[in-house]
């Protein structure tokens, strides 16, 4: 059964960074579209970064300071968080795309994704 694990989080400062890691399991080949996305309590779970072999995708708040690295080994995504924002407080998910690619008209719709780890939080405070 594939599965996707998410660890990582936890409570840090502004301006701290982090990194988040996504363990695959039970997958037969590596995904081709893989994505980050958040949620804060009470708003919907927003894309922030996914990646393909041949795009990486960010959504504007996190440009420049959210990096998919691109050694991954084919059972982990991580998400290498920089300067981070209190307003990055949330739990992270990652997500795969049953799809040959990310697109950019939709890297960051959830409705897109069809399977989904558990969730990390990640606090930051001033």
């Amino acid at each position: 059964q594939e599965r996707l694990a998410e660890s990582g989080g936890g409570s840090v400062q502004a301006g701290r960074s982090l990194k988040l890691a996504c363990t695959l399991s039970g997958f037969r080949y590596a995904p081709d579209c893989m994505a980050w996305f958040r949620q804060v309590p009470g708003q919907d779970r927003t894309g922030v970064a996914s990646i393909d072999a041949w795009n990486t995708y960010y959504t504007e708040s996190v440009q420049g300071r959210f990096i998919i690295p691109r050694n991954n080994p084919d059972t982990t995504l991580t998400l290498q968080i920089n300067s981070l924002k209190i307003e990055d407080t949330a739990v992270y998910y990652c997500a795969e795309r049953k799809d040959n690619y990310c697109y950019s008209h939709d890297f960051d719709v959830a409705e897109r994704f069809d399977l989904w780890g558990q969730g990390t939080q990640v606090t930051v405070s001033s």
